[in-house]
């Protein structure tokens, strides 16, 4: 397989992105693991969480968030790494998001294993994601609003190893996002 620049690794809170993303980019011999989630995180005043009733103002901040994350991996990927970006990136946004990425072709990765199972795995977290969304709410947003683009996995019943082999299968002969 040709080495892609850019894989995008997105699903809910605690469905496995994090532990993908690293393994996934382990398997690369030059490789870039971003976390889209330390661009909110730099923001010491005024940060706006997203929220089930989220306003414009949430929303332009998440949106911020997104451009420096694809300004970053397409910054890596001019530079010859291959990126594996991650973060939460579900519902209307998801279209916005792959419309800023430069880098072309590059894979889309939805991880959406079941509700039940990710309340699992959240529980077994030392960090906690769920405060503002219960895993019902974000779930249905994935589900019912998030775009039906990319590759999406259920990952209810995959190590993230068998996931990460099922992703480089898949991989091998589609760029699942062109130019269009």
């Amino acid at each position: 397989m040709r080495e892609p620049k850019l894989f995008v690794i997105t699903g809910i809170m605690a469905s496995g992105k994090s532990t993908v993303a690293q393994l996934l980019a382990e398997r690369f011999e030059r490789s870039v693991h971003l976390r889209g989630d330390v661009f909110r995180r730099m923001i010491v005043n005024d940060r706006r969480e997203v929220h089930p009733d989220a306003a414009e103002e949430e929303l332009d901040q998440l949106r911020l968030r997104y451009r420096l994350a694809v300004q970053a991996a397409d910054t890596y990927g001019e530079e010859g790494y291959t990126v594996v970006l991650q973060d939460v990136i579900v519902g209307r946004v998801l279209n916005d998001f792959v419309a800023l990425i430069q880098n072309r072709p590059f894979y889309l990765v939805v991880l959406c294993p079941d509700a039940q199972t990710v309340a699992e795995r959240e529980a077994g977290r030392h960090k906690k994601g769920y405060g503002l969304w219960s895993v019902a709410q974000l779930d249905h947003v994935l589900r019912h609003e998030t775009p039906a683009i990319g590759m999406w996995l259920d990952t209810s019943r995959l190590t993230p190893e068998e996931t990460v082999d099922a992703i480089l299968k898949r991989a091998e002969g589609e760029a699942l996002i062109r130019n269009d």
